[in-house]
């Protein structure tokens, strides 16, 4: 179930990156969405290849709920996508926090658990920028 969520949750950080780069105003937006591509799209990889070696089947495609929330902020541009994209980027990754620090407490398997636990750093990074670009945008009205 960890493993499902977070191939999920990893695929919208994706593509909520690709939309920052076309939709974002805000350089600090456009940059802090690469570095979502790049650093989700790896960790992607690395999911994919511990589900290979399980015979885990993971999704293609994030789920319903991240399909709307990334449906609803294509619809955004300039000042309104950066800033509600930075408010669910704070929120977000807060969520992916806890939901990886528990598997690492609490998983079954070794190695996903191990994964998780290495994520942890860089989630708590990306969400202490996602929390000072948002406070920019505010500063900056």
């Amino acid at each position: 179930e960890f493993a499902v969520k977070a191939a999920s949750g990893g695929m919208m950080e994706v593509e909520l990156g690709r939309l920052a780069l076309t939709n974002g105003q805000s350089a600090a937006v456009k940059q802090f969405g690469q570095g979502m591509i790049d650093d989700h799209s790896k960790a992607n990889e690395e999911l994919k290849a511990w589900a290979q070696a399980k015979n885990v089947t993971l999704p293609t495609a994030p789920d319903e709920d991240k399909q709307d929330k990334i449906r609803k902020l294509s619809e955004k541009t300039g000042a309104d996508f950066d800033r509600e994209y930075m408010d669910f980027m704070v929120k977000d990754h807060k969520d992916d926090i806890d939901m990886f620090k528990d598997q690492a407490e609490k998983g079954g398997d070794a190695e996903l658990k191990a994964w998780a636990q290495g994520k942890v750093p860089t989630l708590e990074h990306h969400l202490t920028m996602a929390q000072e670009i948002k406070d920019n945008l505010k500063n900056n009205k």
